[in-house]
Order: structure tokens, then sequence, then C-alpha cells
């Protein structure tokens, strides 16, 4: 300890020296020594430190002063509180020094103690205190008229505080806005606006009244009608506490806007601008106030957009544009009075510009009337002659085109018809904009060959956006953009920057545009190209190679047979190609380009190649080799091996099946699966170049890449293996031992479904083909099988999955079908095996399934004696058996319609205990056969499902609904109006029934009934007002699954429904009993499922129709399920996280009755006696409220509300809730993770 203290005061001897540079190298030593986290000082050399330091700032020597102030960073969080309020008061004192030099370095030093002052609970004390002393100290500064310089340093440092640390001030922001406000009033302009700057600090965090005081201020003030000066003043601070204070400000804006709009009629530039600015932040901060003022503010926008007095836009004389300038500048000569820097009148056409981008990105719900009023507003302001305004329209416009793109992407399939052939019908935002393409491109195209660079990126930007918005949309005039897109690549002076920008666009150009469109002109566009690829910078070289990969395409495109000869180009294209293929010492971006673009070249032009093929591919071999390029190479000899030009690979193919063996062995899963990619692809199409025994050592890699663990990697193995039992069935005499226990495996785990399984249906069906003599249909059987006949306790212990059943079921049948002959013996065993008492019940679980999947292909006719088993397998004592009859049954109908549905209806008639099972065969039926053949049949099944719709038994209503809905969809048009009658005439159960069977029509992909389910979901919405609370939890669940799976349906009706939803979120107390259990209570809920749903309902609403709700209403809601029951609240808890992501402002806005029902569950303990369900449920719900906190808290301007401030610091304070804050930040990246997407199943 003495050490340290002997140190320093060595040091402080040293910065007492006449020396300056010993001064100078002393105060550096002990700002080292001071950042250094182990030094400790005692008091007395807290106490000399500080007051040399705070002398050294009057140090004559700048560079000692400096880095004297550098030192009081570190040394805030050294000493102790009297040390830093004593630097605090010399600073203060300094500031309103005579000496300018001292007051400038004084207040960097305030500067530098207020950065350092500690945020945490523990050293909140001291900064409050230190806060309070300076704010004191600049409000007595601030009052100072006399000398501006002092004011202006007073009222920076007084930002920098109240950005910083305004939470610690409360106390002094009334006397701060009464200090602030006369400086408004300031002659000094400086002084005006760094005033504006404080307040916009002081306004998030200051109390609602306090922000009020300020507002009816400005207001007053304004409406007095200061001079021009002042009323500049008023409107921009406006503007910046709209901005800083956000949705505050809408309460008052009934009154500001009137006020607003006149000052825009002052013929002053700059107030105007801030008028509009003004707009800007109200439309950004408070879209919901501002929606009866919209169209007074576009108005006003497209007025002034193109306000611009001193200049005549003379569109007639474009071709003496030339000339034009030249008199210009002779009359500018001449005239004396005016010059263009006098012109502000472009500051007031940017700032409407920008409004109205704000107008365009805040209201998509306005869009379709933006293209018919703003639209041809900026497609008019292109011609601007003011390059940074002409920046902003380009801007604007772009907005415009990117929300037409969210909006048709919002524009959910409804579609006239599921046929392929059937249009989908457009987006009307796109239909409209269609219609402006030719008047955007007329526009843009002269733009492209401007001097102006930044005017041409814009134009770029522009046209991409539009590519993108609408592909294909420039087919016509492409003609008319090329010469732009040439220029830009061939002009001198054009920076490598605007090159990038001009490939890019012809990139996307190529890639949203039909071939056709460009081979016309592939003279004019080849040779800039082609000079682009010898550009000596990287990025140029690697586009321009991307370029030219496209226009190999154009070229010949594939399955298209072209009138145009690609013959006069493939020479030069060719060679440029080649020389940046050969290159070893290029940028490895480029490297990988150019064997892809080279590719591109051998697959589509292989055949004007000729000699030239076998040198590319050895280079391919190489860079196989090589680590950096093996991935596209792999990738590029894919695409060549699929060539329909039959590309000879036969030079390199034996070491590159070797190669490409040796990569099945490293980690990396592209590689990997690239690589299976390109063997599946050499194998399928060259398969006489291969010898099998240069297939030997992907053979050997095989086996341990099928397995559960990666599905995809297995199911690209077994589709290779697929091809090679194709190619060649000798080499598959090898395989049984390795491969196939693995494909056994595969086939009997519980994840298998999907492609995979599909996969393994091939290759099992091309073994049997393949007629090798150890992979007969017989034993491939007898492996399938195997695991089900041991008895289930076998040695083993292992569990036969049920979903493997269905798996090893549909490989049967896949096998019998490729081996018909051995079909009858098959199925006959399978009969015996279930009439057998003595088989286990999985074997006989299994040969039920067997039976029913061979029936689904037809193989068993109307076979009576199954019939028989079937039956007698429903009266069995085991649940699996019945189940497995149940399945097997409505798959061997959908095999055999005629024969089985009749029988099928008529035991659901006459067995009304086996009625469930037998209603699960119907739904398979309905399910999976197509309309064309259920058709015949659809009166006679419907007739019997509305027989059965009462039933008291819910499970069997809900089969009997689904079947009913499955039903619908054969016949929409007839069936979806009696579904609709039957609402009026059944009982509360009937229309549940109902209501339910329309949830199963609403499909997560376009169908026919969409268009007739649109017209006529309002009226099964109405059971939502039913007087049956099971009914109205049912039209719930139904409304959950439209917002769900089709949210179009229902975006139309939001206004009619959400009422009735938000009703059911409300507790009602006529809906609670008590029930007696022994000596206790019990409360028993009976709206409680009700409410669940409609919160269920209200989430799925956030993902899918966000623009239809008003956010704050919605939030009223989600505040009340934050005080209900257990399960409301971890759904509320999610939404809002969720609501957090999607309109943080809206949030904002009500955060202040959003902390505490949060702050409760977060701080709430389970009582000491309770049991462990309790603890554990508690502890979920502290969990789940604390992920929504870190999305809170994850919002920079949360800190700014008191009571979020506090409660983030009771969380850090306590170590349990910060230990539970860590879990969460650490596990779930900030709370809006894995946890927060719910399950909508």
């Amino acid at each position: 300890m003495s050490s340290v203290s002997y140190h320093i005061s060595n040091l402080l001897e040293k910065m007492t020296s006449t020396d300056k540079d010993f001064r100078f190298m002393a105060t550096n030593d002990l700002m080292l020594e001071l950042q250094k986290d182990s030094i400790k000082l005692d008091e007395d050399s807290e106490r000399r430190v500080v007051t040399m330091l705070l002398k050294l700032l009057e140090d004559k020597n700048g560079e000692v002063q400096n880095l004297a102030v550098k030192c009081l960073a570190p040394l805030v969080s050294k000493v102790k509180e009297p040390q830093v309020e004593t630097m605090v008061d010399v600073l203060c004192s300094n500031m309103t020094s005579d000496k300018e030099q001292l007051r400038d370095i004084s207040s960097m030093g305030l500067k530098t103690v207020i950065a350092e002052l500690p945020l945490t609970s523990s050293g909140l004390t001291l900064t409050g205190s230190v806060c309070k002393k300076i704010t004191s100290q600049l409000i007595g500064a601030m009052g100072k008229q006399d000398d501006v310089s002092v004011q202006l340093e007073a009222l920076d440092i007084l930002s920098d505080m109240l950005g910083r640390l305004s939470g610690a001030l409360v106390s002094f922001h009334s006397s701060l806005l009464s200090s602030l406000l006369p400086q408004l009033t300031s002659p000094r302009m400086a002084v005006r606006k760094r005033s504006i700057l404080a307040l916009g600090h002081l306004v998030p965090c200051c109390s609602p009244a306090l922000f009020s005081q300020l507002t009816e201020h400005l207001m007053k003030e304004l409406a007095k009608g200061p001079p021009t000066s002042m009323t500049r003043t008023y409107i921009q601070c406006l503007a910046t506490i709209s901005r800083q204070g956000g949705y505050r400000v809408g309460e008052h804006l009934e009154k500001l806007i009137p006020m607003v709009v006149k000052f825009t009629g002052v013929e002053d530039d700059e107030l105007r601008e801030y008028c509009f600015q003004a707009f800007e932040a109200f439309i950004r901060r408070c879209p919901k106030e501002m929606s009866p003022h919209i169209a007074t503010v576009t108005q006003l926008c497209l007025k002034f957009m193109t306000f611009d007095p001193n200049y005549n836009y003379d569109d007639s004389e474009e071709e003496d544009e030339d000339s034009m300038d030249i008199d210009d500048e002779l009359e500018e000569e001449s005239d004396d009075e005016y010059s263009d820097d006098d012109d502000m009148s472009w500051k007031v056409r940017r700032s409407s510009i920008k409004c109205l981008e704000a107008l365009i990105s805040t209201r998509l719900d306005l869009l379709l009337s933006f293209y018919s009023s703003i639209c041809p507003a900026l497609l008019a302001r292109f011609k601007e002659r003011e390059e940074n305004v002409r920046a902003d329209v380009f801007t604007a416009f772009s907005t415009l085109l990117r929300q037409t793109r969210v909006a048709s992407s919002r524009h959910s399939l409804i579609v006239s018809g599921s046929d392929p052939g059937v249009r989908r019908e457009e987006e009307p935002a796109v239909a409209l904009l269609k219609k402006q393409v030719p008047a955007t491109v007329k526009a843009l195209h002269r733009q492209l060959k401007e001097k102006s660079i930044k005017s041409r990126q814009g134009c770029f930007c522009l046209l991409t956006e539009l590519a993108h918005t609408v592909p294909g949309a420039l087919e016509e005039h492409i003609p008319a953009l090329i010469p732009g897109i040439v220029f830009s690549l061939t002009d001198k002076s054009t920076p490598s920057t605007m090159r990038i920008d001009a490939l890019s666009f012809f990139n996307v150009l190529l890639l949203s545009h039909p071939p056709q469109a460009f081979q016309p002109h592939m003279q004019v566009l080849l040779p800039p190209v082609v000079a682009c690829i010898e550009d000596t910078f990287y990025k140029i070289t690697s586009e321009a190679l991307l370029v030219i990969q496209h226009l190999v395409k154009v070229m010949r495109p594939q399955g298209q047979a072209g009138g145009f000869d690609p013959k006069p180009f493939v020479k030069e294209v060719f060679s440029v190609t080649m020389k940046r293929l050969k290159a070893t010492d290029i940028d490895q971006e480029v490297k990988e380009r150019a064997i892809s673009c080279m590719g591109h070249m051998v697959c589509h032009l292989g055949d004007h190649l000729r000699a030239e093929v076998q040198g590319v591919l050895a280079i391919f071999l190489e860079r196989l080799k090589n680590e950096i390029t093996r991935l596209t190479a792999v990738r590029t000899i894919t695409l060549i091996a699929a060539s329909p030009l039959k590309i000879d690979l036969s030079p390199i193919l034996p070491e590159a099946l070797s190669v490409l063996g040796s990569f099945l062995r490293k980690n990396q899963r592209v590689l990997k699966l690239g690589t299976l990619a390109c063997l599946t692809a050499l194998v399928t199409h060259h398969a006489a170049s291969i010898k099998p025994a240069a297939l030997e050592p992907v053979l050997s890699e095989l086996p341990t890449l099928v397995d559960e663990s990666d599905m995809h990697v297995s199911q690209v193995s077994i589709t290779l293996l697929t091809g090679m039992a194709k190619a060649y069935p000798s080499s598959l005499a090898k395989i049984s031992s390795s491969v196939l226990p693995g494909v056994f495996r595969l086939i009997h785990s519980p994840l298998l479904q999907g492609s995979t399984l599909e996969a393994i249906l091939e290759f099992l069906q091309a073994l049997v083909l393949s007629k090798t003599s150890n992979l007969s249909y017989s034993q491939l059987l007898k492996s399938l099988m195997e695991p089900f006949h041991r008895s289930q306790s076998s040695a083993d212990g292992s569990i036969v999955h049920r979903q493997s059943y269905h798996s090893v079921a549909r490989c049967v049948a896949a096998l019998s079908s490729a081996s018909p002959k051995e079909t009858p013996g098959t199925v006959a065993g399978f009969i015996q095996q279930v009439k057998n008492p003595g088989s286990p019940e999985s074997a006989r679980v299994l040969a039920l399934l067997c039976l029913g999947e061979v029936g689904r292909k037809g193989s068993l006719g109307g076979s009576k004696e199954v019939q028989g088993v079937i039956l007698e397998a429903f009266s069995s004592t085991s649940e699996e058996v019945k189940t497995a009859a149940s399945c097997a049954l409505g798959s061997m109908a959908v095999g055999c319609l005629s024969d089985y549905l009749p029988f099928l209806l008529k035991e659901i008639s006459a067995q009304p205990r086996r009625q469930y099972l037998l209603l699960h065969s119907l739904k398979e039926v309905i399910s999976a056969c197509p309309a064309s053949s259920l058709s015949p049949h659809v009166e006679s099944v419907w007739a019997l499902l509305f027989q059965n719709c009462e039933c008291q038994e819910e499970g069997t209503r809900n089969l009997v609904a689904e079947c009913l809905g499955k039903l619908t969809l054969v016949n929409p048009a007839a069936l979806l109006p009696r579904l609709k009658q039957q609402l009026k005439t059944g009982s509360p159960l009937a229309r549940s029934t109902v209501v339910t069977a329309i949830k199963f029509t609403i499909v997560d992909h376009p169908a026919p009934i969409d268009s007739l389910l649109k017209d006529c979901i309002g009226d099964f919405l109405k059971t939502l007002q039913d007087d049956d609370i099971n009914v109205r939890r049912i039209a719930l669940v139904m409304f959950n699954s439209a917002a769900h799976n089709k949210p179009s349906l229902i975006r139309g009706l939001l206004g009619r429904v959400l009422p009735h939803l938000y009703k059911e979120t409300q507790i009602r107390k006529d809906l609670i009993r008590e029930v007696e259990m022994g000596p206790f209570k019990h409360t028993v809920d009976d709206g409680l499922d009700v409410r669940k749903a409609a919160f269920e309902c209200m989430y799925s609403l956030l993902d899918s129709c966000l623009e239809g709700l008003d956010i704050l209403q919605f939030l009223d809601h989600v505040e009340e399920g934050l005080k209900d029951h257990y399960d409301i609240r971890m759904l509320t808890f999610l939404m809002l996280a969720r609501l957090v992501s999607l309109c943080p402002a809206a949030v904002l806005q009500r955060l202040d009755r959003l902390v505490e029902p949060l702050k409760a569950t977060v701080t709430t303990k389970v009582k000491a006696g309770s049991v462990k369900q309790e603890f554990e449920k508690q502890e979920e719900l502290r969990r789940s409220a604390m992920r929504a906190v870190a999305a809170l808290l994850a919002v920079p301007e949360v800190e700014r509300s008191p009571s979020m401030a506090e409660f983030a610091n009771q969380i850090k304070s306590s170590t349990d809730m910060a230990s539970i804050y860590q879990s969460i930040q650490g596990g779930e990246g900030g709370g809006i993770g894995a946890t927060e997407r719910m399950d909508m199943s």
C-alpha cells in the first residue's frame, strides 16, 4: 500500500517541475497508474492527486492540460465522494472564469466526469449528489446573459448530463425547464439551438405534467405570432420534442397541427423546412393521432415538393439543355442581386419529400391511395435539379416499392382455384405499380447518363427495388436501360463503387427477366462486362464474372430451343474467364466465381469449346483437390455432369471419384451434401464411363452416413444408393452387410418421415428389381419384420416406437408393389398372423397396418376374408390392435372405394360402440381420396355424419367435424351453404360441430374453397356471440386457425370481430364457482378455457394482421391478461415480448402501466409449505416475465422511464432476480429466442 503512495507522491512532485516535459511525463504516468484496476489510494493521496490535477488544468502547456483532463475519467471511480464533489466544485467555478482557455478545459473536464458517473444502484447516491451540484451551478451560469460562450458551454454540459443521467435529476426537472425556456428567446442562434437540444434530452423522462407545461408554453408563444426567427426556433423545438418524447405529443396534436399548417404559408424557406420536419416527427411518432390530419399534410407536401420559385423547368426544350445552361451562366453574371447560394428553396423541397417518405413507411394501410396521389408526384420530381433533393426523391420512391413488396407478401393467397393453370389474383398495389413502370423508366433512363454519381447510384438502387418488387416488369424497357448500364461500365471517370452498382443491378435484371429480352443486345452488352473482368479491383472482377455467368445462360437457355447463335461471343468470353481461372494469386471470391462461371460455360456452351474442355476439366480437378476451392469445384462438376450436352468427363472421372469419396469423411456438412449430390449426378448421367471398381472408395464411406442423427444426409445418401442399384446391380452384393443394417435401423427409427421415407421406399424397390441373389423379396421382408416378432420383453429390451410400425408397413407395401407375384402369399401370411392369438401384439398390429398399406395400393380387391379379420380385430382387448384395425380399414377403403365404403358406412350406423374407431377409418378415406372418386358417395357420407353431429362424446364430435370439414373441400360450392344452414337449425352441440368443421376447411395452401369461404366466414364468426360458452370457445379456436393459416380470410372482418374477441378476454364473475372437496373449498373458473382461446387468437393476430389492430386498445387487454390465471399470464408475457419487437413505440406509451404486473410476478415468492409443482410453476412464470423484461430493456428508450429504470436497478441489486435475468440473456439471446415462438398446433 505504502509503495503505491510513495510512487504517487513521487509523480506529484515531478508535476510541480518547471520543465513542461517532466510535468507531461509525470501526468502520463499517473494516468497509467489510475487506469489499473488494482490501485487503491488512501485518503491523503486522493486529496493530493485531485488538488494537483485541478491545478494542472491551469497549466501553461496545452498538452499537459489535456492529459490532466484525461486523468479525471479513471479518477472518478477511484476516489471517494467528497473528492468527486471537490472536483466538480472547482470545475464549475472555473466555468465562469474570465480566461477562455480555462473555461474550455473545465467544460471538457465536467463532460469527462459526467460520462464516468456510475449508473449502478450502489453508485446512485454519488451520481445524484454530483448532478445536483452541477445542475445548480449550470442553472446559475445560464442566467449570465452577458457572456454567450459561458451559456453555450453550460447548455452543452447540461445536454450531456440529461442525455446520460436524466433519471438522477428528476427533482431538478422543473427548475431546468424554467431556466431553459427563457433561453429559447435568446438573440443568439447558437444558444437557442443548444437549448432545444437540452430540452430534447429532458423530454423523454420528465413527468407528463412538465411535458404538457412545455408544449403549452410553445403553443402560447406561437399563438402570439412572434417574429419569424423566433417562430423558427419554436417549431424546431416542437419537432425535437416530438422526436424525443414520441407518443406524448399525440394528445396536443389537435391544437398543434393547425398552427404548423398556418406557418407553412409564411414566406420563409427555413421556417417551412422546420414545419415539415415537425410533420415528419409527428407522423413517425404518433401515427394513430395523425390519422385525421394525413390528408392535409399530404396536400402540403405535394404542394411544396415542387416549390422552386427561382428556376423554370422547361420540359419541352429537352434537346436544348446545353444551350440553356450557357444562357443561364451569362444571366447570372449580369445579375448581381441574386445568386444560387441564397436559394434555400431546396431545403423546403427536401423536407417535404422526407415527410412523404415517413408517410409511406408508416402507413401501409394507405398504400393504394399513395399510388394515385404520391406516386405520380414523385415521378414528376425525378427531374429535380438539386442533387441531394433528387437522392431523397429516389429514396422515397424506393420506400414506396419496398412497402408494396411487404403488402404483396402479406396479401395472402386467396385463389379462385387451386389448379396450377389458374393465375393468382394480383395484389392491387402491384397492379397499380405496373401501370407506372413505363413512366418510371422514361424518367430514369436519361438520368443514367448523368455525370452525377449520386444520381446514377440512386437510379440503380431504385431500379433494383423495382425489379425485385415486380419481376419481369422491365422486360420491354430493357433497350432503354442498356445504354445507361453500358455508360456506367465504360465511362472513364466512373468510380469503382459505381461500376459495382451497375453490375449488381445488371445481375438482378438478368435474374428477374427472360433470356429472350437480352439476346438481341448481346453485341453491346458483352464487351463492357468482359472489360470489367480485366479490371484490377477484385470486387469489380467478381461481380463481372457473376454477370457473365448469367449471360452464358442467356446465350443458350436450357430447355428452350432458341433461335440465337452464341458462336460469335464464345471465344472472347472463354479467353478472359480462362485467364482468371488459371490465376492462383487472386482473391478467393474471384477464384470461386471464375470456377462457377467456367462451369456454366462448359454446361451451356460445351459443344462450342470442344478442344478446350479437357484443359478446363483438368483445372477443375486441381481445384477439387484444393481445400479453399473444393466446395465450389464440387458444385461445378455436379452442374456439368447434369448438362444436356453430355460433356465427356471420362478423363477426370477415376481420380475425381476417389477425391469425392474422401470428402464423405470430412466433418463439413455442406461439403458432404454437395459431394453426395455430385456423385448422384455422375452415377445417373455418366454410368457408362464409370467402372464399378471406381465406386469402391465411395461405397465404403456410405454406411456411416445413413444415420438418424442427420436425416437430410441420410436421404441424399440413400438416393445415391438407389442410383447405384439401378446403374450397377453387381456392386450391391457387397453392400448388404454394410449399408443395409443402417437402412433398417433408420426404418425402425421413430424420427423417419417425409422425403427420407420416400427415398427409402424407392431404394427398396430398386433392390428388389435388381434381382440380386442375397437381396431377394423374402429376405428384405424378413429383415423388415424381424423386430416386431420378438416378444416385447426380449433380451435387448428395445421398445418399438409407434411411428416405425407405419414406416415398416409402407416399406412392405412398396416391396409388394415391386413384385406383384409375391403379394397374395404375403397377404395370406398377414391374415394368419392377425388371426393367430399366440402371435405377439406387435406382430398383429404390424400385420394389420401392412394389410392396410397393401390395400391402399389396391392389391387386395374386395376380399371378404379381410373384412372379417378387421371386424374381429375391432373386438380385441388391446387398444393398439383396435387402432391399427381402424387405420387399416381406412387405408383399404382408399384403395378400393366401391368395395369398402358402403361396408364402412353400414358398420358406423349398426355399431354405435365402435363408432369412434370406424369414424377414424372414414376420416382416413376422406383425407386421402381424390375429390373425383369421392363425389358419388358424398350424399350418403354427409347424411351419416349429420346423424352423429350431436353425439355427447366430445372426441366423437370432433372426429365427425373433421370428416365434415374435409368432405366440404370435395365440393365446396354445394356443401358450404348446407353447413351454414345447419348453424341456424342445430342445437349448441350441432353448432359447435359445424364451427369445428369450418376450422378443418381452412388449409394452409391455396384451395378452391378459399374465395367461397371468404364470403361466408363472417356468418360462422357470428357464433362468437353465441349464448353457449362452448360454442364461443370453438368459434375462437376456428378464428385462431384462420388467423394463423390464412389471415386474408379475416382481415376485412377485424372491425366487427375484435370487440367480441376482446369481450371474451375479460374475467366473468358469474362463471366462477366454489366446489367443496371434503374439508377444502376449491375455486373453479368455467371461463378460463374461453379466455385462453381468446388470448391465443390475439397472439396469432400479432403475426398475421398487425396492421388491422389498434395496438393501444390491444395493449389494454394484454395488460389485463398480465394479472390473470397462470396459463394466460404465460401467454401475455410472450405477447409482450413480441409486441416490443413489432411496435416498440406503442409499448413505450403504456410502459408505466405494464411495469407493475411484471414487477409483481418477478418479485412474488411461493409460500414455504407449498408443493413442488407450485414452486416449478412460479419459477416458470418468473422466467417468462423476465423474458418480457429483457425484451423491453433491449429497447434503447426504455431506460428513460423512471419506473423502468428503478425496476432495472431492483433486478441488478437482487441476486435472485439478477441470476434469472443473466440466464435468459445468456441462453436465449435477449428473450426473443426460441421460447418466444408459441406452439400454434
